[in-house]
């Protein structure tokens, strides 16, 4: 399944992380652990943890609805943040492919 990932400097990335999850937790299936939440939206899943002062995320969804799921959590965490996050660089990888070296 395509995936697209980002690494957003924050000063408190655990604070987005229960802010984020807390919103979406009544509307989709919220997984938390240490450090970490896993959210099952309908366009996709979204995983997201912190480490120091860096959020990481990564999203896995169908190759058509990635790009949305990008645009939605992007847009969501900037709510959730005190103040405004550097922009999102989002990464795109294909797992499931194989790749040949020539």
């Amino acid at each position: 399944m395509p995936e697209s990932s980002t690494q957003i400097a924050t000063d408190n990335p655990q604070r987005l992380i229960t802010r984020l999850s807390n919103h979406w937790a009544h509307k989709f299936p919220v997984t938390r652990g240490e450090g970490r939440s896993e959210i099952s939206l309908s366009l996709g899943l979204c995983q997201l943890e912190a480490h120091g002062t860096t959020l990481r995320v990564r999203l896995k969804g169908e190759e058509d609805a990635l790009r949305q799921l990008e645009t939605v959590v992007a847009s969501h965490l900037q709510r959730m943040a005190a103040e405004p996050l550097p922009e999102f660089i989002w990464n795109p990888s294909h797992p499931d492919s194989t790749r040949s070296n020539p």
